[in-house]
């Protein structure tokens, strides 16, 4: 149903098909409630961008509102799986947030290399063995399309493989703001 090359990339890429499958449950979702508004967490921040991108190809009155991160007290974004994850390995995906941490300061310190920001967190993240990066990207917020100069419209997205756990998080790289837009 919706394309346009936001569901080929970040976890598009290693789930062939599941964006199209989440289209077609949230479109008979919206068809049958008739919703004035909808709310999607933005952790997961492409699936927010699809629903958007669906909502507006379709010419839906429809408002899809982002919630924001909700983040544990030591910054692990709120997850039903992080209770897949033994006490060393939730230790281990707090990686996440201290990569997206320094990613922002970096920025903020005027840093707009994408390339040189995406290494140094893949620094930062490898240094946590059983941790197995699946994608460190810097992209469009609208495009989900690889950005080579960070501005603050662009969204840093991770996943990450903490033991059999899938995690994954994401900011916007402007600064005390999460991907909210």
């Amino acid at each position: 149903m919706v394309n346009s090359g936001i569901t080929d990339t970040l976890c598009g890429k290693q789930r062939p098909g599941h964006f199209e499958g989440v289209t077609t449950v949230v479109a008979k979702l919206f068809n049958i409630i008739k919703p004035q508004y909808a709310v999607f967490g933005q952790k997961d921040f492409q699936q927010l961008s699809v629903i958007r991108r669906m909502v507006r190809d379709l010419n839906w009155d429809l408002t899809i509102v982002a919630h924001p991160i909700v983040r544990e007290n030591d910054g692990l974004a709120m997850s039903s799986r992080n209770t897949y994850l033994s006490r060393e390995e939730r230790r281990k995906a707090l990686c996440l947030f201290k990569a997206i941490q320094y990613a922002k300061a970096r920025f903020a310190d005027g840093v707009k290399d994408a390339s040189r920001i995406k290494a140094e967190i893949r620094d930062i993240i490898s240094a946590n063995s059983g941790v197995d990066i699946d994608y460190i990207a810097i992209v469009d917020k609208n495009s989900l399309s690889d950005q080579e100069r960070i501005d603050s419209q662009s969204v840093l997205a991770l996943a990450v493989r903490v033991g059999a756990t899938r995690l994954i998080d994401n900011c916007f790289m402007e600064k005390d703001s999460e991907a909210s837009n």
